[in-house]
């Protein structure tokens, strides 16, 4: 009884246990749900959700909602995946409505099971990493990828020794918000060490400059690390050698985008497993190790934009590279012509050499057909890019036989040849550049069998032909550039079925005819490029029907009329409309006041003789260059020019326009040209455009402007051209021109009435090459401190460029400097070799004095004009130092003394004047000075010689005959001579030796043969007198 009475006891003990504790656990699993529960709806309302993402997140299942998921019956939270599911910058538009933003509630440390945690591509930005994720012991995932976070990364994060996947990493997008990026930090990285289980590290963008070299140590001890990325993160100096290498999991490393400055880290080739190496963009130089085609694994190498990396190509690719799937060297210096091997790469997808020195030629046919059991060779290449290197010859046609090639570049070398016919058959190639080779030929007849091509570029080269009818079947077609060729005949109608172009450039070749209508049915085309040809006939609404999406028009340098109604409004908003030489006129396009986008505009030479509208100055204030040059156009320049206040280039220039300078232009203080030569202007010049500070080139020639320089106009320190010849200025030169315009490089004031002595100032423009004040009224002598024109004194053909730098991609296309010189008598317009002008004209003054003995060090001349002045003295031997002179013309001056024999070594003179100065004695007849007329000395009495009909008294006319004679015959009496004294020499002397040394015999033999061979030279000479008597 006793027993049973100790057993109820235990049992009832029990029961109570049980009970107790069944019951504590159920209370503690549903505090938990609701602990749970309540730390998801906090962190849910501190986030900001525009695009309500987080809708589903209502109701007591929290497991069933969007982005959470949790381990199966116990209700805890295991993964939280909130990553923008637009992460991308093609599209920002979706990314920038589905990202999440705010702060991220504290609460989340309530979820001990949390092992997956993932807050990629969205913005909370300006906010830290929050130190609380270091105490989410159970994590295995963190990615905190592009999520905008900020500053020091928490360094408690050590604490996660579970971690297997860490994202940190930024996208490097150059136009996308920098919300989008993270700007993270490490100071000091050896918090890292404690992650013993991971095996990504994604750190890419993060700042580790501070780290310096010890994060090659730091990932040495992550046993289990298999990929590092460490792009983009400031690392600098000499890429780290670890102490001993124990990267024995490691198959990924990328670290491009640093500034390491070493050879290449060679301790690399030891990591066996390595399966992907990128070190580009960073500062490798010297030899890359051919070791690198050796390793086993080895699928992707890219090491481009290093610039001095270098090595042999050939020997290179001769290497295994068994599974190799991208080789990417672009960029570098590597050398050498591709071998033929490059075909047993089996397995590689792409293949980028690039912006090296490559040279020689394609192999003509290259290995592989059996290594790798393919009937075409490199069966999975799909994208080859050799652009800007230096191979030569022709393409071979293995080309076409890469049957899932995608992407050919081969542009920026010297292939030759034509097209091989084969690259037709390419049927997956959606991209072909050719474009700056010297192929010739004609385009492919079969070119419309690609039909997966996108992108096709064969510009600048030699092609010939027409275009062919099957382009019109490329109905995948977006780009389309055939420019700069020798193409001929008419545009084909089937131009029309493009319908996915959108560039199409077909300028600066030879096509003729009129443009097709189907051109109207390109809807999605944006810039139609047809300048530079011969096309002619009528342009019709029909050619822009369904252009709406057109925003760069250029059709200039043909012969169209424009033929539409005068109610007519474009179906485009164009940015660049160039219509020069169309034949718009007279009146101004009155649908031009429909294009409210303008930024570039070109009416030259369009026969337009009406005023500018008034509504023309409201069309669009973003105008930033404006060329109405070649026109009739009437008129005044109204002030309304003032509020175009973007304008970079005006070219009004060539026209009929009246009326003074409006000051108001004054407004556009982003002008770099100002060109409004050749028009009836007049009254001052205007002191306002002393404000235009980035002004570079100024010309206002060619009117009837008067009054002095305008003190303000010191401001233009920017000026590399200034031409106001042929006005009314007068005054004097001031002598700040040579302060304030350090830059100028063309200084043109002909042809005016400016008076006083030239500033000796003037020597500060260093960079001058051309300097003109002729036909003013200057007196005084010609300043010795010339010799300090530093730009013309550069014997070397010093090619400057003249261009307008105002950041735009079509500013220099736009306008074109140019200048008339007075040179060789005649006036010579240059343009596109204007940098080679050298020239110095200060003709039709009245300067006094010597001639400057200085102006000779101006070794770089090669014009040279100061006639019709009052220069006494002599020409100096040493203009002889003026070898690049083309034309020297000091006529109607007080020169005397004898012409200098030196200039005989003019060789590339062929213009002298100097005629009607007071030069004596006899003119050099000697080496260039042969090859002027008489025209040439004129004027001047007391000169004599063969080229005037006044010979010297000590000239004996019929010697210099003889003698030119002579010349002329070649010199055959001189080469005989001297032949004969020679041989002469040889026998007379060393043959006589050894013959008296030897036998009689010989001897007598010797003298026979001397005997002979002197009756043959008098018989020679005899003849050659006969044929040729002197005259008497």
């Amino acid at each position: 009884m006793e027993r049973i009475s100790i057993l109820g006891f235990s049992l009832s003990i029990l029961y109570f246990i049980t009970t107790e504790l069944a019951c504590s656990g159920h209370t503690h699993i549903g505090n938990n749900v609701q602990s749970v529960q309540k730390a998801l709806i906090d962190f849910k309302s501190s986030l900001k959700d525009p695009n309500n993402r987080l809708s589903s997140w209502k109701g007591s299942n929290y497991c069933s909602w969007k982005g959470i998921s949790c381990e199966n019956g116990t209700g805890f939270v295991i993964s939280i995946d909130l990553h923008n599911p637009y992460p991308r910058e093609n599209v920002y538009e979706n990314w920038s409505s589905m990202t999440l933003s705010g702060e991220i509630s504290h609460l989340l440390i309530k979820l001990k099971s949390l092992k997956y945690l993932d807050l990629s591509f969205n913005s909370f930005k300006a906010m830290s990493v929050p130190q609380f994720f270091g105490s989410l012991n159970n994590l295995i995932y963190l990615n905190l990828s592009s999520a905008g976070f900020s500053g020091s990364i928490p360094s408690n994060l050590r604490n996660l020794s579970g971690l297997q996947y860490l994202g940190l990493s930024s996208e490097y997008l150059d136009d996308i918000d920098f919300e989008y990026c993270n700007d993270l930090f490490v100071e000091n990285i050896e918090w890292m060490t404690g992650l013993v289980s991971l095996k990504y590290l994604g750190m890419n963008y993060v700042n580790l400059s501070l780290v310096g070299s010890r994060w090659v140590e730091v990932a040495n001890k992550l046993p289990s690390l298999t990929e590092l990325h460490l792009g983009g993160c400031s690392l600098f100096g000499s890429f780290p050698s670890p102490s001993f290498a124990n990267f024995t999991s490691l198959v990924v490393i990328d670290i491009n985008n640093n500034q390491f400055d070493s050879k290449f880290p060679e301790w690399l080739l030891n990591v066996s497993n390595l399966v992907s190496i990128d070190i580009s963009q960073n500062l490798l130089h010297g030899r890359i190790p051919l070791g690198l085609g050796g390793l086993p694994n080895f699928h992707y190498l890219d090491l481009s934009g290093n610039l001095n990396l270098r090595g042999n190509i050939s020997q290179l690719l001769r290497k295994s590279w068994k599974k190799i799937e991208v080789l990417n060297l672009a960029h570098n210096e590597f050398y050498g012509s591709i071998p033929s091997s490059i075909g047993n790469f089996c397995n590689l997808k792409y293949l980028d050499l690039s912006f090296n020195l490559l040279n020689g030629s394609l192999p003509k046919i290259i290995k592989g057909l059996e290594t790798c059991n393919s009937k075409s060779p490199l069966p999975n290449l799909t994208e080859l890019s050799l652009y800007d290197n230096q191979l030569m010859g022709k393409l071979p046609n293995w080309l076409g036989e890469l049957k899932n090639l995608k992407a050919l570049d081969l542009s920026n070398n010297k292939f030759e040849g034509p097209i091989p016919a084969s690259l037709g058959t390419l049927q997956h190639l959606e991209f072909l550049s050719l474009l700056e080779n010297e192929l010739n030929g004609s385009l492919l007849d079969n070119i419309g069998r690609l039909s997966q091509l996108q992108y096709l570029d064969v510009s600048f080269n030699h092609l010939s032909g027409s275009l062919p009818d099957s382009i019109g079947q490329l109905s995948q077609l977006q780009d389309l550039d055939v420019s700069s060729n020798h193409l001929s005949g008419s545009l084909p109608d089937s131009i029309g079925q493009l319908s996915q172009l959108q560039d199409l450039d077909v300028s600066s070749n030879h096509l003729s005819g009129s443009l097709p209508n189907s051109i109207g049915q390109l809807s999605q085309l944006q810039d139609l490029d047809v300048s530079s040809n011969h096309l002619s006939g009528s342009l019709s609404e029909q050619h822009f029907l369904k252009l709406s999406k057109l925003e760069y028009l250029q059709m200039g340098s043909n012969s169209f009329y424009l033929n539409v109604s005068p109610n007519w409004v474009p179906p485009f908003q164009v940015n660049e409309l160039d219509m020069g030489s169309c034949h718009l006129g007279p009146s101004f396009p009155t649908w031009l006041q429909s294009q409210k986008n303008l930024e570039y505009l070109d009416f030259s030479n369009d026969s337009i003789s009406s005023p500018i509208p008034n509504w023309f100055w409201n069309i669009s204030f973003n105008l930033q260059q404006l060329n109405l040059s070649h026109n009739q156009l009437q008129g005044t320049i109204p002030d309304s020019i003032g509020r175009i206040t973007n304008l970079k280039v005006i070219d009004f220039s060539r026209n009929n326009l009246t009326g003074s300078i409006p000051s108001t232009i004054n407004n556009c203080s982003r002008l770099f040209v100002l060109d409004l030569g050749n028009n009836n202007l007049f009254g001052m010049l205007p002191k306002s455009l002393g404000q235009l500070q980035l002004l570079q080139s100024l010309h206002l020639n060619h009117n009837k402007l008067s009054g002095e320089f305008p003190s303000s106009w010191q401001n233009l320190t920017g000026l590399d051209v200034l031409d106001l010849s042929y006005n009314r200025l007068s005054g004097q030169v001031p002598t700040w021109i040579g302060v304030a315009f350090v830059n100028l490089v063309i200084l043109n004031l002909r042809s005016n009435m400016f008076s006083g002595r030239l500033p000796s100032r003037l020597s500060n423009l260093s960079s001058l090459h051309v300097l003109d004040l002729a036909q003013n009224n200057l007196m005084g002598e010609i300043p010795i401190t010339l010799v300090e024109l530093k730009a013309m004194a550069q014997e070397q053909m010093n090619i400057y460029q003249l261009s307008v730098n105002a950041n735009s991609s079509y500013t220099s296309s736009l306008y074109e400097e140019r200048l008339v010189v007075i040179a060789k008598a005649q006036s010579l317009e240059y343009t596109r070799t204007l940098s080679l002008v050298v020239g110095i004209d200060l003709s039709d003054n009245n300067l006094s004095g010597e001639f400057p003995q200085e102006i000779t060090k101006l070794f770089g001349l090669v014009f040279l004009n100061l006639s019709r002045n009052h220069i006494t003295g002599q020409i100096p031997e040493s203009i002889s130092m003026l070898r690049q002179l083309s034309s020297l013309d000091l006529s109607s001056n007080k020169l005397s003394d004898t012409i200098p024999s030196s200039m005989a070594s003019l060789s590339f003179l062929n213009y002298l004047n100097l005629p009607n100065n007071n030069f004596y004695g006899e003119i050099p007849f000697i080496g260039q000075m042969t090859t002027f007329p008489e025209l040439a000395f004129v004027g001047n009495p007391n000169l004599c010689g063969a080229l005037l009909a006044t010979k010297c008294q000590d000239e004996d006319p019929n010697k210099r005959q003889s003698v030119v004679s002579d010349k002329n015959d070649g010199g055959y009496v001189d080469k005989w001579f001297y032949l004969s004294v020679g041989l002469g020499f040889a026998m007379g002397i060393l043959v006589p030796f050894f013959v008296l040394a030897t036998r009689k015999s010989w001897c007598e033999a010797y003298f026979d043969f001397v005997d002979e061979i002197v009756r043959w030279l008098l018989r020679g000479r005899a003849t050659y007198a006969k044929n040729h008597p002197r005259r008497r």
